[in-house]
């Protein structure tokens, strides 16, 4: 599920960014929570160009589990 995050809750696992208060996540059903739908910069050396991606929504293109736990 989507919500906005109510206080600070550490690093998201995924992009290593602090999740802050006031950030949308999505809330896995083990309960782990990552940013959903934000930017984020990451610089592709190889190619020399920037992309911009977002979190747990990249994540989900190409695995259908937690990252935190996949054999959930």
């Amino acid at each position: 599920s989507e919500d906005v995050l109510s206080k600070d809750a550490g690093e998201c696992a995924i992009c290593l960014e602090e999740l802050q208060q006031g950030d949308t996540i999505a809330r896995l059903p083990c309960l782990c929570i990552y940013h959903k739908g934000q930017v984020f910069l990451r610089m592709h050396i190889k190619f020399q160009r920037v992309a911009f991606i977002g979190c747990i929504d990249e994540w989900f293109e190409v695995n259908r589990s937690c990252p935190e736990h996949p054999s959930s």
